[in-house]
Order: C-alpha cells, then sequence, then structure tokens
C-alpha cells in the first residue's frame, strides 16, 4: 500500500469517457450479412388486447446469429422496444437453436432466417390510431468471423373497431406459424439429471421413444461441455443422453441442472419429425423497464444475471460496501478532506446544527445518484449501450469537471476569494457555511465517484441495471447510502469533531496543501481528454485552463479595486467566459476516432472476431477490459499486469492477450460487458480454450493471476501438443 498511494494519489481523477462514437463505413463484403424486419401477428389492436409482434432476422448463406445462451462464443441478440404510452413487452420466445461447429467451438444459434416473437399488451384505453411500434435490434452475426450490427426497425397498425377482436395479418400469417412450429413445447414426460460417476446423464422417461439426431441445449452457458460429444441411447425406461461437464465445475459438485431444450428427430408413421421441448425451468428474463409518457422499454433478449447477486438485497449489500470504499478512492478523497475540514470550523456551533450538515450532505449524494440513476435507465431504454459513468463520457462534461477542479484549486491556493471565503466554482457550492454548501459536497463527490467501480460493486450495479427500474434505483441508493455514510455519521457525532485540532493557522497550510491532488486530477482529467479529442480539442482544452485562471485572478483583482475597476473586472471575467464557451464547442467539433490499442508485448487489441479465432485455436485468452479513466484498471495494470512475474507467467502458459479500451464508448466492448453481468469497467476474463470462462477479481493482485493460470485444464494451447 505506500508504493501505490503515490500512484492513486497520480491516478487521481475518476471520469469517464466518450459519447457516442462515428462508426467507420463497413467493408463491402459485410454489407447486407443480416436484413432485419419489424412484423405483427394482428393486422390492427385493440384495447387491453395482447399482440404478437416479432423480429424477423434473415442472414446470408453461411452466417448464423445466437440463441439465448449462444454456447462456447458469441452474443445473443438484443431488442429495445420504444412503445406508445401504457403499452408493454413481455420477453422474447426463443425459437429451438440449432448446434453450429466452428473449429473447436459449439455455437448454439439459427441459420437462414428465425422469428424472435414478444408480446406486446395494449392499455384498457386508445386514442384513434395508427398505433407506432418501433425497436431496435443489436446482434452478433458470424461465419469464421464476427460482425456486429444493429437496426432500427418500425411499423404501425390501426386500431381495431370497438366490439371487434383483431384478425391476423395474412401477410404474415404463415411466417408466425412456422415460428410456432419452431418453439419448444413443454415436455410431456418426467425429466432428470443423474450423476454416472463424473458424467451427467440426462433421463427423459419416454419408454422405446424412436429419437435420433438428439441435442441437449442448457439455459446455464456454464453447465456443460458446449462441444463435447453427447451420446443418446434408448431404452425400456426411456431415453438416456450422456453429456460431458463444463471444466469450471469441481470434482464434487452436483450434477447439473436438466433446464434446457432438448431436440430430437422422431420417426412417425408419416415419416421423420423433428421435435423440440423446454426440459425444467427455464431461467426467469430480465424485467423490462416501465414507464411513462412514451414509453421505453428495454426488454434484454439475454437472460443472464450475474452470479455475484442473485438477489435484490444481496446487489443493495454489495452496492453498499462499494459505495463505503468510494471514499477512499483518490478522486473522492480530496473533496471529502476539504468538507472534513469546513466541519472543524462548525464544531463550535450547536449539535444539531452540525447534524443537519451531515443530513444535508447525506441527501446531496442520494439525490445524485437517484438522478444519474434514472437518466442511466432511460437511456438505455431508449436503446443507447452505455454504463455505470456514462454522462461523462462526454468531453464537454469531462472539460468542465476539469475546469470547476482548477478553480477549486485556485481557490485553495490562495489565487482568488468570493465574499472573504475560501470558495471557487465547485469549492464555493461545497466550502459555504450554509447547508446548501454540504448538500453540494455531496453531489460534487458523487459526481467525482462515477467512473470509479469499488470492489463489490461491479456485480451490483450490473445486476441492477438488468432488473428493472425499482431494483436498479435501490441498488443505486444502497450505492449513495453507502458513500454517505461516513461523513454523516461524523457530522452526526459532535463529540468526535471536538477532539479534532482546533482552528487555526494550520488549517491555511493544511488547505494549500490539498490543492495539490486537484491539480493533479486535473492534469489526469486532461490526460484523458487526449484520448477523447483530437489535437486542435486538447489545444482548446488547455486554452481553457488559462481562461480559468485568467478570470479567478481578474475577480479577485476586481473585489480589491475601486467600483469602476471592478466593472471593468466583471466585462473582463464575462468575455473569458464567452471565450471558454467558444473553446468548448471547439473542443466537441475535433473528436478522436475509436481508440485503437496497438499490439505491445503480445498483447492485441481486442475485437470478437480475434477472440473467437483464438478460442478455436484452442488457445487460452486472457481479456482485459479496461478505459484510460478507470483508476482500478490503472492501478491493476501497472501494480499487477505489467509486473515481470504475471508477463512471464502468461507467456509460459501460451495464454494470448487481448486488451479492449472502453475510453470512447465501443459498442462491442459493451455488449461484452453486459453478457458477463457488468456495465463498466474493469472487467477481466480468462478463456481456457476448451469452453470455459473465469471472471477474475476486479482488484487484481499477482497471486490471483498466477492461481488462475494454475488452474487452466492441461493441454491447451497451440504448443501444448508439441513434442
Amino acid at each position: 500500500m505506500p508504493r501505490l498511494a503515490p500512484l492513486l494519489a497520480l491516478l487521481a481523477s475518476c471520469l469517464t469517457a466518450g459519447a457516442a462514437t462515428a462508426q467507420g463505413l463497413r467493408p463491402a463484403k459485410y454489407a447486407d450479412l443480416v436484413r432485419a424486419e419489424l412484423i405483427t401477428q394482428e393486422g390492427a389492436v385493440a384495447p387491453g388486447a395482447t399482440l404478437t409482434a416479432g423480429v424477423r432476422l434473415t442472414m446470408k448463406p453461411g452466417w448464423h446469429v445466437y440463441w439465448r445462451n449462444p454456447g462456447d462464443s458469441g452474443l445473443p441478440p438484443e431488442i429495445a422496444w420504444s412503445l406508445p404510452t401504457g403499452f408493454s413487452a413481455g420477453s422474447v420466445a426463443w425459437p429451438a437453436p440449432e448446434r453450429i461447429p466452428v473449429g473447436d467451438l459449439m455455437n448454439f444459434g439459427y441459420e437462414g432466417e428465425v422469428l424472435l416473437t414478444v408480446p406486446v399488451t395494449a392499455p384498457g384505453t386508445l386514442g384513434p390510431g395508427p398505433v407506432p411500434l418501433k425497436a431496435k435490434v443489436s446482434y452478433l452475426v458470424c461465419e469464421r468471423e464476427c460482425v456486429p450490427g444493429e437496426a432500427a426497425l418500425s411499423t404501425s397498425l390501426p386500431v381495431a373497431p370497438a366490439g371487434t377482436s383483431p384478425r391476423p395479418d395474412p401477410r404474415t400469417a404463415a411466417l408466425f406459424a412456422q415460428a410456432r412450429e419452431r418453439l419448444p413445447a413443454p415436455a410431456p414426460w418426467p425429466v432428470r439429471m443423474v450423476q454416472d460417476g463424473a458424467t451427467p446423464v440426462l433421463t427423459v422417461e419416454a419408454p422405446d421413444l424412436g429419437a435420433r439426431d438428439v441435442a441437449f441445449f442448457p439455459y446455464s452457458e456454464t453447465a456443460l461441455e458446449h462441444a463435447a460429444a453427447q451420446v443418446a441411447t434408448s431404452d425400456a425406461t426411456g431415453l438416456h443422453l450422456r453429456l460431458q461437464r463444463s471444466s469450471q465445475a469441481g470434482a464434487d459438485a452436483p450434477a447439473p441442472r436438466a433446464d434446457g431444450v432438448l431436440t430430437f428427430t422422431e420417426e412417425t408413421g408419416s415419416g421423420p419429425v423433428r421435435r423440440a421441448y423446454a426440459l425444467g425451468e427455464e431461467a426467469p428474463a430480465p424485467a423490462s423497464a416501465a414507464s411513462a409518457a412514451p414509453v421505453t422499454a428495454t426488454v434484454p433478449v439475454a437472460a443472464t444475471a450475474p452470479v455475484e447477486a442473485e438477489g435484490l438485497w444481496q446487489a443493495a449489500f454489495l452496492a453498499f460496501l462499494g459505495g463505503l470504499l468510494l471514499n477512499l478512492m483518490p478522486c473522492v478523497f480530496p473533496v471529502l478532506s476539504i468538507k472534513v475540514l469546513s466541519l472543524v470550523r462548525h464544531s463550535g456551533e450547536s449539535s444539531g446544527r452540525v447534524r443537519l450538515h451531515g443530513l444535508a450532505y447525506a441527501v446531496g449524494v442520494l439525490a445524485t445518484f437517484l438522478s444519474l440513476a434514472g437518466l442511466l435507465i432511460a437511456l438505455r431504454a431508449g436503446g443507447a449501450q452505455i454504463g455505470w459513468g456514462f454522462q461523462l463520457q462526454s468531453p464537454l462534461v469531462v472539460a468542465g469537471l476539469a475546469y470547476g477542479l482548477f478553480a477549486m484549486g485556485l481557490s485553495l491556493s490562495g489565487v482568488w476569494h468570493l465574499g472573504g471565503r475560501a470558495a471557487s466554482l465547485g469549492d464555493g457550492l461545497t466550502r459555504r457555511a450554509g447547508l446548501e454548501g454540504s448538500f453540494f459536497t455531496g453531489v460534487l463527490a458523487t459526481v467525482v465517484a462515477t467512473p470509479c467501480t469499488a470492489p463489490f460493486m461491479g456485480a451490483a450495479v450490473g445486476y441492477g441495471l438488468t432488473q428493472g427500474a425499482a431494483v436498479a434505483l435501490t441498488v443505486f441508493a444502497a450505492l449513495g447510502l453507502g458513500l454517505a455514510l461516513p461523513f454523516a455519521l461524523l457530522a452526526a457525532w459532535p463529540a468526535g469533531l471536538r477532539r479534532l485540532p482546533r482552528p487555526g493557522a494550520w488549517m491555511e497550510t493544511l488547505k494549500g496543501l490539498l490543492a495539490f491532488p486537484l491539480y493533479l486530477t486535473v492534469a489526469w482529467l486532461v490526460w484523458v481528454l487526449s484520448q477523447q479529442v483530437g489535437p486542435t480539442g486538447l489545444m482548446a482544452a488547455l486554452t481553457g485552463l488559462v481562461l480559468v485562471a485568467f478570470c479567478t485572478w481578474t475577480i479577485e483583482r476586481g473585489r480589491m479595486a475601486g467600483p469602476l475597476a471592478r466593472r471593468g473586472a466583471h466585462v473582463a471575467v464575462l468575455l473569458g467566459l464567452l471565450g471558454l464557451a467558444g473553446l468548448l464547442a471547439a473542443l466537441d467539433q475535433d473528436r478522436a476516432g475509436p481508440v485503437a490499442v496497438a499490439s505491445v508485448d503480445g498483447i492485441e487489441p481486442f475485437s470478437q472476431t480475434r477472440l473467437d479465432a483464438l478460442l478455436a485455436e484452442r488457445r487460452p485468452v486472457f481479456v482485459n477490459m479496461t478505459a484510460a479513466w478507470c483508476i482500478t484498471c490503472q492501478v491493476n495494470d501497472r501494480a499487477t499486469l505489467r509486473a515481470a512475474p504475471v508477463r512471464a507467467a502468461f507467456k509460459a502458459h501460451d495464454v494470448a492477450q487481448l486488451k479492449g479500451d472502453w475510453t470512447n464508448q465501443n459498442p462491442e466492448i459493451t455488449r461484452v460487458l453486459e453478457a458477463n453481468g457488468r456495465s463498466g469497467v474493469p472487467l477481466y476474463l480468462l478463456y481456457d480454450g476448451r469452453g470455459g470462462v473465469a471472471v477474475l477479481p476486479q482488484i487484481l493482485t499477482e497471486a490471483t493471476i498466477r492461481d488462475a493460470l494454475a488452474a487452466l485444464p492441461a493441454g491447451t494451447g497451440p504448443r501444448a501438443a508439441l513434442p
């Protein structure tokens, strides 16, 4: 920890990056790989009725999209619905998938064409039509390589006349009939999974069932080895399917659950018939987000919930612990230090007044957390692929916070004062004597904490963002409570304040020292901006810092001057602020393109295509999802991943390394984060080359990496086959 302290101070800014970056033109060979269409089974919509909508995906020959459990690689489609007020969308009905081998891997998905159907319920009363239905579908389509894609779809329906029921649309009736035939039916026989030694055996009690081409598709992505052979036998007791457990399961782990889809071909009197049955209990799909006014209800198609937070209270507790640890982050600590310094000044006030300061701070934290969470939920419901810290993914916001913290630092250094108080753009709010000062300290602490992902926090936030608005707001409230608690407790215990040193000259010295962590924060923010904007934008940002210094210096000079000089100072400050606004506009117009991670020391830039290719070679792969603004990521990188023993261990185990940079928004990385129950970085994945993947902790140590590499199965990687 003593060695990490200077590094943590140097990394003292935790801001997030990048609003949406423009996508480059796709090569011609990738054009029209998937044709998407939004259709409905009914030709009209009736009040209170449920209609069936469907997203029809038609793939080019040889290409495929994925089932809800994609198998050894890939990502399932996602649908974001935009519906009128009062409408709600249900979960996707998944057709039975196919086994799609890709090298040594096994994927589960669809080739040719698939119709993903979703029930849409109308409110009890409807105005005059037409009723618009909109959906944004995101997908990953693969052959030997994978290409992400998305499509904005829409259709409209008339309102059925009063007293009538909508009739099927003859143009789509055949498509929906075929889709219903592909849906797995409930199994009519008892089904169980038993353990025969180390081999799980799926038994269907259907005596003398004439079945061939049997395949079992588990709902869980980590229960079985997807690429392993599935050996089926039939006898008088039923159908028996011998499977292979996932390499991630321990030797003494119980047998996997018989939850999934079973497909086979049955010989009948009229010929062979392909059957599909749903076995066991289907994992619940994430709840859709509901809201009033033109509803934007997101229904994530992938039904993956992080194992780390399996329930609301567990997630809330993890979020609370994460919020507590955020207080130790270098971006939050200087702000709280300044406020604690101000509490020393208030130590002579009544106990009730001091407690009110703590309460006001807590209210500021909670209000800001809930506001940011509400905005994040609404944007994600609209189809935006963003994560925790989204509001700082704009260079304008990063620059604005840099200017505010720079002004705060200049105030602490004594460059300028406001009304005789040590105050500045942010400090003027956080250091005010009134309760509003404590409230805005909570606001500022929350804003600078948003890019940080503390231990325990990642799983909780990822869980909350997939479980609907009510659960998400509960999780974020618990996170805010954890952040607010230490300061609130200090304010609630006035006797503790009296044990602090008495106010005196030492406070001015400490105040000046506290300016330097803020200056380091500003330097860090400027470095983050250099990853987000081009040279012209960076020059504009640096010039803006000069204007901030000019404005603060001018305000202080005008405060001590006569009336005429004071008015001149006000005009100069106004001109400086106008110039600052113009520089911000120039900064936003010079956005950098997507960040490319160079291949250095064997570390390659992440892409789903490259990951799939390495896994097809049965090569172990370490995936590092990081960002320039992520302090945890940078500490892990410098203190652990760059350590010579760790690099030697990667080389000894022949582990390929892929690094995904999320400094600017990258939809492909966002999909990987969401597929692993995360809403932000860091994320560390270790693929064993045999279909298994381990999610490593967010705080890495050399021992963690060595233990994970030692657990890799023997014989993975291309070098394992060498004599």
